[in-house]
């Protein structure tokens, strides 16, 4: 493992900084990448195949490793020898092996193209909606640098420059996220792999366990936003922009009349997604944002959840407010390695612990298909509704 020709050290330690002035939101919003990654059918074969994040407590152990090994690399300098060399080590042995794994068992390798869309899930929405997540570049070049950084990252775990997401500049590897966004993640998300609903929500359900402002809708439902699928809308601007292309591709039909979502994407450029009936969208389900059928699916707790998100935004923007959340994501952080308490009472106390060093535990537990968790469910009891948004 060797840093590439045209490492910058004073640009990648000026990443570690921006990143350090905007933790909070950088690092919440690779919690919805992640989320999206689970949408590509080739790493989600993979990820099921390993064994490794199928069940709850395999998908905390192996998810909040994967955090603590993303803030190492921010926290530490880029040199043999140090915690970051020996973490990125550690990730890139690990793709290996489970390329020789998923190879063994004839579902395929964690290919070139798997890594980078993986690397997508890092920085994707993040470069492309900064706004929706409150980052703000307070130097000029803050975000040519954060570029740089994980360009530096894509080539260390063994991507090659020519698949690096990541380009020479932040302009070039914003163009190449929106294709990314437009052609796989978006299409992807609106027409999901068989199992990405358990793997996600055990992800979700996970990462509670260290972080309990996670609510499971309520970040898939935002992923989905983030991605621009059609139907999943915020704001009244999303709303209004919504009706302006269902009116559009309607050209003169009564509004009554349902529009297909593909019509409104682009053609998926991977291969691999399943056959599902065509989801039509009414242009009068959106005359308001509480009778869009994506919206109105979500509980009470669910909607509370993307307020609350959408208040600690609002509160990032501020100066005092940055400092103070940047400050609690780092409590957090020394919490998730060395007393995540909540999980000590769904693991057990050793079982939650985790060494970004060793192998994460595998189990036989077997993922359940999407349509189950499809299924109707009995409404919640108005009491009850309350009481979850408390705990």
């Amino acid at each position: 493992m060797e840093l590439p020709e045209w490492y910058d050290e004073k640009k990648f330690n000026r990443a570690r900084k921006f990143y350090d002035e905007n933790s909070f939101t950088l690092t919440s919003s690779m919690l919805m990448g992640l989320v999206a990654v689970f949408a590509i059918p080739s790493i989600l074969r993979v990820l099921v195949g390993t064994r490794r994040s199928n069940s709850v407590f395999t998908a905390y152990r192996r998810y909040l490793s994967t955090l603590l090994h993303t803030v190492t690399w921010f926290e530490h300098e880029l040199k043999p020898g140090t915690t970051s060399w020996k973490s990125l080590y550690t990730v890139r042995s690990r793709h290996a092996r489970a390329t020789l794994a998923s190879k063994a068992k004839g579902i395929g390798i964690v290919s070139q193209r798997d890594v980078a869309l993986t690397q997508f899930g890092f920085v994707g929405f993040s470069m492309l909606r900064p706004d929706l997540f409150a980052v703000r570049q307070l130097e000029e070049g803050d975000w040519d640098a954060y570029n740089h950084f994980w360009r530096v990252i894509g080539h260390m775990i063994g991507l090659q420059d020519r698949y690096n997401i990541c380009r020479s500049t932040i302009e070039e590897t914003r163009e190449v996220l929106e294709l990314l966004l437009e052609r796989v993640f978006t299409p992807c998300l609106e027409n999901v792999p068989e199992y990405f609903e358990h793997m996600a929500r055990v992800m979700l359900d996970g990462m509670w366990s260290v972080n309990p402002t996670v609510d499971i809708e309520a970040n898939i439902y935002w992923c989905r936003y983030l991605a621009r699928v059609p139907g999943y809308i915020y704001n009244e601007r999303d709303r209004i922009e919504l009706q302006t292309r269902l009116k559009k591709h309607l050209n003169g039909k009564p509004l009554t009349t349902g529009v297909d979502s593909s019509e409104l994407l682009s053609k998926p450029a991977l291969d691999g997604l399943p056959s599902t009936p065509p989801r039509l969208l009414y242009y009068n389900d959106y005359n308001t944002i509480e009778t869009a059928p994506a919206y109105k699916r979500l509980s009470l707790k669910s909607r509370y959840k993307l307020v609350l998100f959408n208040l600690y935004l609002n509160l990032y923007s501020s100066y005092l407010g940055r400092l103070y959340f940047n400050w609690h994501f780092k409590f957090s952080i020394y919490l998730m390695r060395y007393f995540p308490y909540v999980a000590f009472f769904r693991f057990g106390v050793k079982a939650s612990l985790v060494n970004i060093f060793a192998e994460d535990p595998a189990d036989d537990t077997k993922p359940l298909v999407n349509a189950e968790y499809y299924k109707p469910q009995e409404p919640m009891p108005w009491y009850k509704e309350w009481l979850s948004i408390i705990w």
